[in-house]
């Protein structure tokens, strides 16, 4: 059985278009300040996961900025599909940046030295980050928008890879364990390629399901509608 998400009137998604601009805003902030700092931290400890967070980071401005182009516009649905390749892509580079630095890890090109500073700022980035991503997650499915929602995927997944560089960071000041953030990152990798390729065909994963069903059914009553009115012009002549 299927329901149709009611959309809001025009005054709501007024409002929740404004707010999405205030996440992306924050978002994008946040992200410029933990990039800087993140690499600067992984080049002086010679951190490959931080550097490779960093990375991330500036990845996550793309795909936040692009969402925030789009609800600048005088009609942010025309330009939704335009903006999921953006965000795809930025899924694919996340990808490419992060697999990239963990096989440097693990073939131990990089050997990674004891970073407080980058300890407390994944630290902090696994706190803030999931606020981020449930606030414009929520808000994205009440609109009905896809490039929110899979913005919102974007920043959740660089919060578990928050918490990968964080464990892995520990794990390595206090046993040793090297390998333990680079493997991790390569898990998250997997779900990163994934994330993009439903972004890039904007798939249910990546899309308001509300959005999805609604779209279904004007399908639907644009066929039948086209099909009853075949039938009525033919019985008319």
């Amino acid at each position: 059985m299927t329901t149709t998400a009611e959309r809001p009137n025009q005054e709501r998604r007024t409002v929740l278009q404004r707010r999405i601009r205030v996440i992306v805003a924050v978002t994008i902030g946040y992200n410029l300040i933990e990039a800087v700092v993140a690499i600067a931290a992984g080049t002086a400890a010679s951190s490959g996961a931080l550097i490779g967070f960093g990375l991330d980071s500036t990845i996550e401005v793309l795909s936040a900025a692009a969402v925030a182009w789009q609800f600048t516009r005088r009609d942010p649905e025309r330009w939704e599909k335009g903006t999921l390749r953006v965000i795809a892509v930025a899924f694919f580079t996340l990808a490419l940046s992060v697999g990239s630095s963990s096989v440097l890890a693990l073939t131990g090109v990089v050997e990674a030295e004891h970073s407080t500073v980058g300890i407390l700022l994944t630290a902090l980035s696994v706190v803030i980050m999931p606020f981020l991503s449930l606030a414009e997650r929520r808000t994205g499915r009440e609109l009905g928008s896809a490039t929110a929602v899979a913005d919102s995927k974007q920043t959740l997944i660089c919060t578990y890879l928050s918490a990968a560089v964080l464990v892995g960071l520990l794990l390595n000041s206090l046993f040793g364990w090297w390998w333990a953030d680079p493997v991790a990152a390569l898990v998250i990798v997997v779900f990163a390629v994934r994330e993009g390729l439903e972004a890039w065909r904007g798939d249910a994963c990546a899309t308001s399901v509300g959005m999805l069903l609604d779209e279904h059914e004007h399908e639907h009553e644009h066929e039948h509608g086209g099909n009853d009115g075949g039938v009525s012009r033919s019985g008319a002549v």
